[in-house]
């Protein structure tokens, strides 16, 4: 039977073709279920179940870039394999300890701080359980991309996150409850991931033992940790204002919010699956230090530039004529009071787009050391803008602090990769004198 799925993960007649589509639909999948499960779980349970979804998946969102230690970029990037498998194996169960940690350090804050109910406290560690699944997950595919079948990693996450959404989607429906349908997620979400993508994975390596030397960890920790600071302070900074709204508001407002907050996912999900499988040709073409490489490099960066623009116009040009009728519809709210904070959400969605990709192609370009500072500002003004704002403006205030701090990552990691590049273009005009 195992040998039989992963024939069935491998079936393809061209793997350039396939790994495009698989992506897509694998990016699509997954950018569907929080939405999805919010609108289900509005109308089944109401709105405080709704919000309490929503900050627990806020608050797995930003764990599971601990879990993932920010090296999913760098280990498919990893062309020359300067680490091996087993390398990354092990650094990934460390990570992934770790970030269980920091969960139930932050429900059992939420409970002794901020009067969380059992319930709550089993639905945000819950989601936490099926992230951590996500962040190991995310090592496999890792490896199997470096061996050029992000065709098969694609097609093994999409089979898990379908099967995740049909059991929030169902036992929601039938039982009414939240907590319930959590924990049968997270049960049918490990079996997946064993019949798929740990399955798999054992046809591309010569062993699945995690294995690390001192020397090795203490390397990859330095390598990686820019990596995980920008991607866990990018989602503390997205999630800035949901913690606010937890700290000063309702849930009912939080559930609002994240339902015109929910589109801002789209422009940031195509710019993904776009780019995610020719990470390892711009690495390849980067390494390579040849002029007409490095020109057809340049010239993909600018296309893709191009591409996050024009779908973050078209964005705010749908938030602004249909976008809260569909969303109202979606989720069974009355959302017309909300048309202005969507459009400015939408603005921050391109801007987060943007900052996403530069980081990505820094971390492609081996540059990734400046993120902490980048980051850490924009962490420092989340942390001091959120709250003033949100007291006196609401969820405009809420949109208005994503799009300041997302413009400002935009333009300054934009500015750090063009330097970036500029010096490479240097070295290669010397080089070729």
């Amino acid at each position: 039977m195992l040998k039989a799925i992963v024939r069935f993960l491998e079936k393809t007649n061209n793997t350039g073709r396939s790994s495009y589509i698989w992506n897509a639909v694998n990016a699509m999948i997954l950018a569907m279920q929080s939405p999805v499960v919010l609108a289900v779980a509005t109308r089944t349970n109401g709105e405080t179940d709704a919000g309490i979804f929503s900050i627990a998946l806020a608050e797995a969102n930003l764990m599971y870039f601990l879990g993932q230690y920010g090296l999913r970029r760098y280990q498919s990037s990893d062309i020359n394999e300067d680490f091996k498998f087993c390398e990354y194996h092990a650094m990934r169960f460390i990570s992934c300890a770790a970030m269980l940690a920091g969960c139930l350090m932050y429900s059992i804050f939420g409970v002794m701080y901020r009067d969380y109910s059992f319930s709550k406290f089993s639905v945000v560690m819950g989601i936490c359980l099926i992230k951590a699944i996500q962040a190991y997950a995310d090592v496999l595919h890792g490896h199997l991309q470096q061996k050029n079948r992000l065709d098969v990693a694609g097609k093994a996450a999409s089979i898990r996150y379908t099967a995740e959404l049909a059991a929030y989607v169902i036992v929601l429906i039938v039982f009414h409850d939240l907590c319930l349908a959590v924990m049968v997620c997270l049960v049918i979400s490990f079996a997946v991931l064993m019949l798929t993508s740990v399955n798999a994975t054992r046809f591309y390596t010569d062993t699945m033992k995690p294995s690390i030397t001192a020397d090795k960890f203490r390397l990859l920790l330095i390598e990686g940790f820019p990596l995980f600071l920008s991607l866990f302070l990018n989602m503390y900074i997205s999630n800035a204002p949901k913690y606010a709204i937890d700290a000063y508001l309702t849930d009912e407002i939080q559930s609002i919010y994240n339902k015109i907050f929910m589109p801002t996912y789209v422009v940031q999900m195509v710019t993904q699956f776009i780019f995610n499988p020719v990470l390892v040709v711009y690495a390849e073409m980067w390494q390579s230090h040849e002029a007409a490489k490095f020109r057809r490099l340049i010239k993909m960066i600018r296309q893709m530039c191009l591409v996050v623009l024009g779908l973050a116009v078209l964005a705010v040009v749908v938030a602004a004529t249909i976008g809260i009728p569909v969303l109202s519809i979606i989720f069974g709210t009355d959302l017309s009071n909300y048309k202005a904070e969507l459009c400015v959400i939408m603005v921050s969605g391109g801007m987060l787009a943007y900052s996403i990709y530069f980081s990505t192609l820094m971390a492609v370009i081996r540059a990734q050391r400046p993120l902490t500072y980048c980051y850490g500002i924009a962490a420092v003004a989340a942390k001091l803008m959120a709250g003033p704002l949100i007291r006196s403006y609401g969820i405009m205030g809420a949109a208005l602090v994503n799009l300041i701090l997302m413009t400002f990552l935009a333009v300054s990691l934009g500015a750090i990769t063009v330097r970036a590049l500029n010096k490479e273009k240097k070295e290669i005009e010397c080089c070729t004198q």
